[in-house]
């Protein structure tokens, strides 16, 4: 396996892409190196014809565990250069992850902490290891949540729960998480493998549009007052009535036959 920091590939069969965070032995966590290479492999998808889902996992026995702290004890001015960099290209991926037409799973093995645990909620759907944990971390080094986690953990548990996972160092398994809306399905360890391989096939082969508008509209639904979210649904559905794919949706709803989706 290749010792870079992030592995990516792409599947114009199926179209589905697969980021790796690439290093296991520190479980994965993020350096300069491994947050400007998750940027570089989001930006390429970006400009990746075809594509239809995106998974995200990590090699080894974590998903990832949150900012490689072995970086950030040296001098102030050394310590805020090297995490303005992690976020740099942290916050970039994430935007332009989010902004793709595909939709986003994580595949979480054991540990999902820190912005791993942020990457995990900026996905559409995360299915878990049954040994999986999800924990928010900050607080055990006096800091506070970034790459997005205070954005989506309040709005996938609610402020109540975001508090408990923050004040109180709660870490959920993923059995939890599952309880809680974090997680869409768990899998045992002999079958984790084929079961995020199922999942994706599922949602490539799915209308991809259709997913990424929803996702937009539920992004945009807690600032914006009704009238105007009701303006938002309606451009979003009628840019969507003609696709190929709605056209192909209606035709087998009619014909009574599953459709055959395509992403155009």
């Amino acid at each position: 396996m290749s010792d870079a920091p992030i592995l990516s590939s792409f599947d114009p069969a199926t179209g589905i892409a697969r980021i790796t965070f690439n290093r296991p032995a520190r479980l994965n966590a993020i350096d300069v190196a491994l947050a400007e290479g998750l940027q570089q492999a989001a930006r390429a998808l970006a400009q990746q014809d075809g594509l239809r889902c995106v998974v995200l996992t990590g090699a080894g026995r974590a998903f990832m565990a949150g900012g490689d702290v072995s970086g950030f004890s040296g001098q102030p001015a050394q310590t805020a250069a090297a995490l303005n960099a992690i976020l740099d290209g942290m916050n970039a991926a994430i935007l332009t992850l989010r902004a793709l037409d595909a939709p986003l799973i994580a595949g979480v093995r054991g540990a999902a902490a820190g912005a791993g645990f942020s990457l995990a909620l900026a996905a559409d759907l995360v299915l878990a290891e049954e040994g999986a944990q999800f924990l928010i971390a900050y607080d055990r080094i006096g800091a506070v949540p970034d790459c997005g986690a205070s954005w989506f953990l309040p709005r996938k548990v609610g402020a109540g729960r975001a508090a408990q996972m923050m004040l109180l160092s709660r870490a959920l398994t993923a059995a939890e998480a599952l309880d809680w809306g974090i997680v869409a399905e768990i899998a045992p360890a002999d079958g984790f493998d084929a079961a995020l391989d199922a999942l994706a096939s599922k949602l490539a082969a799915g209308p991809t549009r259709s997913y990424a508008a929803f996702r937009r509209l539920c992004d945009g639904s807690a600032v914006t007052p009704l009238a105007a979210h009701l303006e938002a649904e309606r451009a979003e559905f009628l840019a969507i009535a003609g696709s190929a794919d709605f056209a192909e949706g209606v035709a087998g709803f009619l014909g009574k036959r599953r459709p055959v989706f395509t992403g155009r």
